[in-house]
């Protein structure tokens, strides 16, 4: 028999029944994750692997994002299902939804590198508007089908960007639930789009949903074209690490394994049709995480030179949003969520991480994608 384990999520039941041998036996609810292949998105699948009991069906259209090692520990679990397949292909996603009948669904595809869009937006436009309204017509239909009991058990789960906010500047009160949207970026302006439509189709068709927003994440796994893993990557070479203007825009630093965590919180408990913003309370400047991870280069390599003396200030980014910031007291008050990694503490495990798993990073470093400068215009 199998059971969910009695922790933070036991408002997620079981349901029971008997075999025809008078045995009862637990019918494991399912949880589908779009995207699962990707940074966040394999973050929440280790989570939930490791703190419930639940079936954890994945959807992934692998990109050059994704990343199968990322949980290539549960590919042999009976509980963990992969399923090759774009959000863009309805039908697709429509008969996923049905063979594997998931009770809670959160959706994570996207495209999110700032550089890329500035590049390619209507790529963006593509996975990250029209995928998610094939997503949504699909959750329709399959919500459709459902019994009373499965639609009061079932949701949607959109996770978004606090950059859809817009920009701060030093001393503006952080981002809240309440703030209004003001993408800067073709990145930021296709996931506003999205947070929208999500919103209009449980106003409009009463689709179960709840969404919320998140600060910058990093920790292991992450694309290294990202701020800190490229950073790390470009130190251990001792090749310039570029900065982009001054270095002084600021942003809110959250570890991935803190956001799973709430994000799971907030898809099983988190109230139907709201908001939540999920926050890392470290802000930092580009430079001086920049700097904190010469620091940690600097004791791993004690030989060499100071890994800051490698820092270059390159062209700024168009547009580039000065300040991010979220304030996370809904959750923290709602959901009894908050942060458990320090910056200090977090951004430490991250650079052993990477310094261990050096042939993963490397080989996309050599690959064709590259994480070569983007964004130029």
């Amino acid at each position: 028999m199998f059971f969910i384990q009695p922790d933070l999520y036991s408002d997620l039941r079981t349901r029971v029944f008997s075999n025809s041998l008078g045995k009862e036996e637990a019918i494991l609810q399912s949880v589908l994750i779009t995207g699962g292949l990707g940074f966040i998105g394999s973050a929440v699948v280790r989570h939930l692997m490791a703190t419930t009991n639940l079936k954890v069906i994945v959807v992934d259209s692998m990109t050059y994002a994704a990343m199968p090692d990322a949980v290539a520990a549960h590919d042999r679990n009976p509980r963990y299902v992969f399923e090759y397949g774009d959000i863009c292909d309805y039908a697709r996603f429509r008969n996923v939804l049905v063979e594997h009948r998931p009770t809670i669904i959160m959706h994570l595809a996207a495209e999110s590198h700032v550089d890329r869009s500035i590049d390619g937006p209507a790529q963006f436009v593509q996975t990250n508007v029209v995928g998610t309204v094939q997503v949504l017509e699909a959750c329709r239909a399959y919500f459709d089908t459902l019994s009373d009991e499965e639609r009061a058990g079932f949701r949607l789960h959109h996770i978004s960007t606090d950059e859809v906010f817009g920009s701060l500047q030093l001393g503006d009160p952080a981002f809240t639930e309440n703030s209004g949207y003001d993408p800067r970026s073709p990145y930021s302006a296709s996931k506003a789009a999205s947070d929208h439509f999500v919103r209009a189709w449980g106003e409009t068709y009463g689709l179960p949903v709840v969404l919320s927003n998140c600060s910058n994440n990093y920790g292991p796994w992450q694309y290294p074209e990202k701020l800190i893993p490229l950073m790390i990557a470009k130190g251990v070479d001792q090749k310039a690490m570029p900065v982009y203007g001054s270095g002084e825009n600021v942003r809110d630093w959250l570890h991935v394994e803190d956001h799973a965590e709430a994000l799971w919180l907030i898809a099983s408990r988190g109230q139907l049709g709201e908001s939540y913003n999920v926050g890392g309370a470290s802000e930092r400047t580009n430079l001086e995480v920049v700097h904190a991870i010469c620091a940690a280069l600097d004791k791993a390599f004690p030989d060499r030179k100071a890994h800051k003396d490698l820092i270059r200030f390159v062209t700024d980014r168009p547009g580039h949003d000065f300040r991010y910031a979220v304030n996370f007291q809904r959750i923290q008050k709602e959901l009894g969520w908050k942060p458990r990694h320090s910056f200090e503490e977090g951004l430490s495990e991250t650079v052993r991480w990477y310094l261990e798993h050096e042939d993963w990073w490397r080989a996309i470093l050599n690959s064709t994608q590259g994480a070569d400068r983007r964004g130029l215009t």
